[in-house]
C-alpha cells in the first residue's frame, strides 16, 4: 500500500502525491460542481413547483400591490399638480396682460394731458392773435387806413376765427 504524500503534522496532505506536477488533477476527482449531478437526478413534482410558486407570490404580491396602489395616487396627485399649474400659468398671464392694459392706460392719460396742454396754449394764441388784430384795426382806423380790410383779416389766419372749432 502506498501513501499518497508526505503529510503534515496536522494530519492533511503536504503537496501533490508523489509523481504528479503541480498543474496535473488529481486522480480520483472530477471537474465538475458537486450539484451539477444532482439537477438531474432530481425529480420535481408539479404540486410542489405551484405551491413554491404560490408561496413566493403570497410573500411579494401584498408589496406590489401596496406599490401599485401608490403609484397610482402619485400619478393622480401629479395630474392635480399639472391642472393647478396651468391654472397658476394662465392667471399669471391674465395679471401680465392687465399690466400692459394699466400701461396703455397711462400712456393713454399721458397723452390726453398734452393733447390738453396744446389745445390750452392754441386758445391762448388764438386769443393773443385775436387782441393783436383788434389793436391794429384799432389803431389803423385812428391813424388813416395804410391797409385794406382785407390784407389785415389775411395775416392771422381763418382757422382760428371760430373757438368752437378747437374742441
Amino acid at each position: 500500500m502506498s501513501v499518497p504524500g508526505p503529510t503534515s503534522p496536522d494530519g492533511a496532505l503536504a503537496g501533490p502525491p508523489h509523481g504528479l506536477g503541480p498543474g496535473e488533477p488529481t486522480p480520483g476527482l472530477s471537474d465538475t460542481s458537486p450539484d451539477e449531478g444532482l439537477l438531474e437526478d432530481l425529480t420535481v413534482e408539479d404540486k410542489a413547483v405551484e405551491q413554491l410558486a404560490e408561496g413566493l407570490l403570497s410573500h411579494y404580491l401584498p408589496d406590489l400591490q401596496r406599490s401599485k396602489q401608490a403609484l397610482q395616487e402619485l400619478t393622480q396627485n401629479q395630474v392635480v399638480l399639472l391642472d393647478t399649474l396651468e391654472q397658476e400659468i394662465s392667471k399669471f398671464k391674465e395679471c401680465h396682460s392687465m399690466l400692459d392694459i394699466n400701461a396703455l392706460f397711462t400712456e393713454a392719460k399721458h397723452y390726453h394731458a398734452k393733447l390738453v396742454n396744446i389745445r390750452k396754449e392754441m386758445l391762448m394764441l388764438h386769443e393773443k392773435t385775436s387782441k393783436l388784430k383788434r389793436a391794429q384795426v384799432g389803431g389803423t382806423a385812428s391813424r388813416g387806413r395804410s391797409r385794406s380790410p382785407s390784407e389785415q383779416g389775411a395775416w392771422c389766419g381763418a382757422q382760428f376765427e371760430d373757438p368752437e372749432m378747437m374742441t
